[in-house]
């Protein structure tokens, strides 16, 4: 099992699985690209930015877990869904476009919603 660490001076280390099943490909292209330094913003309960990856198509969807990480095929992105976003149709996270869904916060994403941007290192954990 991959586990990815989401690092900040401000939250300190969250873990997440990756879903090594479910979206291989995506997860071994960003896994081979760690460590990346991302600068988050938000959009209702999700926050994402650029990394340097580029990603095709692998199960796309839209609507996602709390707590779900994805990749924004339009844009090269890497999100974190704690929540409703504007997209939503319901309680649960919803991305404005298609993206691949590669892992899910271990324990309570929640922490993500005290920030309005973040910046953030992705790295291998253990």
């Amino acid at each position: 099992m991959k586990i990815l660490e989401i690092y900040s001076k401000e939250i300190g280390i969250i873990k997440a699985e990756l879903y090594e099943k479910k979206t291989p490909k995506t997860v071994e292209k960003i896994w081979n690209a760690l460590p990346l330094k991302v600068k988050l913003n938000r959009w209702g309960d999700e926050l994402y930015g650029n990394i340097p990856v580029k990603i095709e198509p692998e199960n796309p969807q839209e609507e996602c877990e709390v707590g779900e990480l994805a990749y924004w095929l339009d844009g090269s992105g890497f999100c974190i869904l704690f929540g409703p976003t504007p997209a939503s149709i319901s309680d649960k996270p919803r991305v404005i476009s298609p993206c691949n869904i590669f892992g899910k916060i271990i324990g309570d994403p929640s922490i993500f919603k005290k920030f309005s941007s973040l910046e953030i290192e992705l790295r291998r954990g253990t």
